[in-house]
Order: structure tokens, then C-alpha cells, then sequence
């Protein structure tokens, strides 16, 4: 498989061999279970489909009940289609794809929605440093974004003007994470980093190949 669902457990620190502390995000990987085999000749393109997560039957609804009993499992939370995979057409609905599929050393991306801030003034946002100092006439303006527009022409505000507005909350890959440590019997990836969400959330890791 060229990924799995996972959900972000939260951060910590291991040392290295030269007692080097190192940041990293502990993942929860699987396992998943295969739901849907898409194929060309059906759907116009191949993919796996994986369920991840376990909830109750009593907050599915009756078209879910029947998508998973037609795998064979339980029904889930998380639902992805992966696109990239090798040999996979030999999955079966129901198959089990665990945290085998990584080995450590590797290096993965990890894709998530990053934690909601609300609507936030640029200074929070973008960085800005306000319109200056509180003396010759400025009242109230040391998180201000000052002008964002000309008069005349174009008489009107371009386009990705960096303004105030919705913070965060958003899909996001994170390239080039270094899985430092698999614990099997757990199905726990610790990764150099950190990676995008909040703890809890459900986020995609995915192989380079």
C-alpha cells in the first residue's frame, strides 16, 4: 500500500545514539481494512478503499451498515481511497493492512487538517507589525493593517490581499518525516517532527514509493 489512516496520538522526545534529544510525533497506524477495491472497467480508475476506527452501530446509518457488511467488519469512522499501490489487486474486501507496511528509517508525508484558530487580525495571521507608533494622531491602530487599496484605480481590493480572516482549519502535507521507531504490537509510528492537527485527529501517512 502507498499509505494508511492513522490518528495523532501527540508528541515526545527520544534520544539518539549520541544523545541527541529529537522531537517526535507518536501516531496510532492502523489497522485499516479494505472496503472498496475500485477498478478501471467499473469505476474509471483504481483504488483501495481502507476504513479505519471502530463506532457504534447505532450512529452509522443503514447504506454505511450495508458497505461494511459487505467487507465483513464492523462498522468505522474514517474512510480514504488510496490511489498508488503495487500489487494490491490481490486485496479482498476485508483484508486487514497494518503498520507492517512501514518499515523505520523510511521517510513518509503526512497529510492532516491543522488545528482551527477562528478569525484572526493579520498581525496573529500574517505577521504584521501594525501601523506604527501611538503618537501623532494614531488612536487604536497598533494592530491595524493599514491601507489595502488604491482611490481612483482600480477602485476595487485585488485579490489576495493578506488581510484578516479564517486561521487554520485546513489540509496540509507535511514531506520528508523520518520514521525513528515502530512499536508492532501497539500499531504506534514515532516520527521525526511534528505533524499537522490537533491530538485525536485523524491524519493520512503515506509512502514515498
Amino acid at each position: 500500500m502507498s499509505g494508511i489512516i492513522g490518528k495523532k496520538i501527540g508528541m515526545t522526545s527520544i534520544f539518539d545514539a549520541n544523545g541527541k534529544n529529537i522531537p517526535c510525533t507518536v501516531i496510532q497506524a492502523g489497522p485499516c481494512f479494505v472496503t472498496q477495491i475500485r477498478t478501471k472497467e467499473i469505476d474509471g480508475y483504481d483504488a483501495i478503499q481502507l476504513a479505519f476506527d471502530d463506532k457504534k452501530e447505532k450512529h452509522t446509518t443503514k447504506a454505511e451498515l450495508g458497505h461494511f457488511a459487505k467487507a465483513g467488519i464492523s462498522p468505522k469512522r474514517k474512510l480514504v481511497e488510496f490511489t498508488r499501490f503495487e500489487a494490491d489487486h490481490r486485496k479482498q474486501f476485508g483484508d486487514e493492512v497494518g503498520i507492517d507496511v512501514f518499515t523505520e528509517g523510511e521517510y513518509v508525508d503526512v497529510v492532516g487538517t491543522t488545528k482551527g484558530k477562528g478569525f484572526q487580525g493579520v498581525v496573529r495571521r500574517h505577521g504584521f507589525s501594525g501601523v506604527g507608533g501611538a503618537t501623532h494622531g494614531q488612536h487604536n491602530r497598533l494592530r491595524a493593517p493599514g491601507s489595502v487599496g488604491a482611490s481612483s484605480w482600480p477602485s476595487r481590493v485585488f485579490k489576495g490581499m493578506r488581510m484578516a480572516g479564517q486561521m487554520g482549519n485546513r489540509r496540509v502535507k507535511t514531506i520528508n518525516l523520518q520514521i525513528v521507531k515502530i512499536v508492532k504490537e501497539k500499531n504506534l509510528l514515532v516520527v521525526k517532527g511534528s505533524v499537522p492537527g490537533s491530538n485525536g485527529s485523524y491524519i493520512i501517512i503515506e509512502r514515498w514509493n
